[in-house]
């Protein structure tokens, strides 16, 4: 009985306080002192598919946008964008659950290393419309990576997590990569 007279008062207290800013304020925000509710509770999804990544042949999925400078030995400083297919095995032609849609650049002078800024964009079930983002350094000969989940919209609203990449087909000359992704993912 005691939260609902708290919870009456911070709701009458919080319409006082809305009148206290005109109209036409030029205030950013605003808080009440009192939250009315409780920390959401956070799940846990886990998530597993392949990426098909396809620099050349008829129907590219990603391509150089920026060629590195004249000076650049290793194609430091290369970027690309791509739309990749995301499937549910590792067959091309295995089952569509979304894309991967961003940008990926080269951005080690030692090592083969990318930068990669992506949305993983699901269209299966429930994750329908639903993002996850990657932010973080991809070490490209390494045959497994991890990669960090920096944020994600819809149902992964607040998202942050981790990826795990498994190289499973690299052919460089051909310009194609299938990785192996399991995620590990809370949000709300």
């Amino acid at each position: 009985m005691a939260s609902l007279v708290c919870l009456l008062f911070s709701l009458h207290f919080m319409v006082i306080m809305s009148g206290s800013l005109p109209a036409n304020s030029e205030v950013f925000a605003k808080e009440s002192p009192m939250s009315l509710s409780t920390k959401p509770v956070e799940r846990l999804t886990q998530l597993h598919f392949y990426f098909h990544n396809n620099e050349m042949g008829e129907h590219p999925t990603a391509m150089k946008i920026v060629e590195p400078p004249k000076v650049s030995i290793s194609g430091f400083g290369t970027i690309y964008m791509m739309d990749d297919p995301l499937t549910e095995g590792p067959s091309p032609t295995s089952k569509l659950v979304g894309r991967c849609q961003g940008i990926y650049a080269e951005a080690s002078q030692h090592e083969p290393a990318i930068l990669m800024v992506t949305n993983l964009f699901f269209t299966e079930d429930i994750y329908n419309g639903s993002t996850l983002s990657i932010l973080g350094r991809n070490p490209m000969l390494q045959s497994v990576k991890e990669m960090p989940i920096v944020g994600g919209s819809g149902i992964f609203k607040y998202a942050r997590g981790s990826s795990v990449l498994k190289t499973h087909v690299h052919d460089a000359k051909a310009g194609v990569a299938i990785v192996e992704y399991n995620v590990s993912v809370l949000h709300v």
